[in-house]
């Protein structure tokens, strides 16, 4: 198992923990209390950062390791991180305003298909090449 990608899991795990924190935060300064999902905007957009973040975790996470496994893990680890700076963008534009989420969600959505696109691509070349 390669570090990298240890390393970027561990940093993923870690900013899904900030936004979750944020949205603590978040129901005490717009006091939207559990188990009220919605209320103030600023409020619903600081919990729609923390659910669309844990979306694409479910996705992210075994793109990267089927990435790492069958192609690269230091290629993984790359696209790794700049997912984690596309999910930070995302949230810092988000928090603002809906409009501004838009950049940081392209960047991440970039890195997920081609971590998924490699790592299909990665597992179908082999088992193409032992039916040859």
């Amino acid at each position: 198992m390669s570090p990298w990608p240890s390393l970027i899991t561990a940093s993923a795990l870690i900013l899904y923990l900030v936004v979750t924190v944020n949205v603590g935060r978040a129901r005490m300064k717009y006091k939207v209390m559990p188990p009220d999902m919605t209320g103030d905007p600023n409020f619903e957009r600081v919990l729609r950062v923390q659910q669309n973040t844990l979306e694409q975790l479910i996705m992210f996470l075994p793109a990267l390791w089927l990435f790492s496994e069958f192609v690269s893990p230091l290629v993984a680890a790359g696209l790794g991180a700049v997912w984690i700076v596309g999910r930070i963008l995302y949230a810092w534009g988000y928090y603002q305003a809906a409009e501004k989420r838009m950049i940081g969600f392209g960047v991440s959505i970039l890195c997920l298909f081609s971590l998924l696109g490699g790592s299909l691509i990665g597992i179908i070349i082999p088992l193409v090449k032992q039916l040859i």
